[in-house]
């Protein structure tokens, strides 16, 4: 398992607007023991191994409390990638938290509904997800993070040209390539 610095956010999922304390009663590191534990645990009960976790924060040495409290973590299983984020919360701890409590929802439902409801409800995980330290959009789009918005767009269209599956490209290329587009958009409007 390796924890990355900074946190790689999995593209197409919604950032917390803002955000709120929790009623966890937990440290960072008592956090994390309750996610590698959940892990462990959801492999054993499925059967099916869980392998190459990636933690993904702000948190470094020093900074404790980063602005962006959010925490992806990053997983294969069942010979997919997955990640469950949570931005929810003020204190990465509480994010991981969160974390560890939608792993043992997971464990529940296999126990009592089996692996194939598990792995149909984590379908959502595993659309489109990028390898962490994928590219970021300003990499895709082949533009700096300080572009305007018409100089993106621009850059969009042009790559789309070359991308498209008509063209050459590939379904997979333009679904990166929109994905940047959207990530672009939305850190342009913050």
């Amino acid at each position: 398992m390796t924890v990355p610095f900074p946190l790689v956010w999995p593209i197409g999922f919604p950032r917390a607007k803002s955000r709120r304390s929790s009623q966890f009663k937990t440290s960072l590191a008592g956090a994390l023991k309750n996610v590698q534990g959940s892990l462990r645990l959801f492999g054993s009960d499925s059967g099916r191994a869980v392998t190459n976790v990636v933690i993904s924060s702000n948190v470094s040495l020093g900074q404790q409390r980063p602005a962006d409290p959010g925490v992806a973590v990053w997983f294969s299983w069942d010979g997919e990638q997955r990640c469950f984020a949570v931005d929810l919360y003020a204190k990465p701890e509480e994010n991981l938290q969160a974390i560890h409590h939608v792993l043992e929802a997971r464990r529940t439902e296999m126990r009592h509904a089996g692996v194939f409801m598990a792995k149909a409800a984590m379908e959502g995980f595993a659309a489109a997800l990028p390898a962490p330290r994928a590219k970021t959009w300003c990499d895709v789009l082949k533009v700096n993070e300080t572009d305007d918005l018409t100089t993106i767009e621009t850059a969009y269209r042009r790559l789309a040209a070359e991308r498209h599956p008509d063209r050459g490209g590939s379904d997979a290329m333009m679904a990166e390539l929109n994905a940047a587009r959207d990530q672009a958009r939305k850190a342009k409007s913050s």
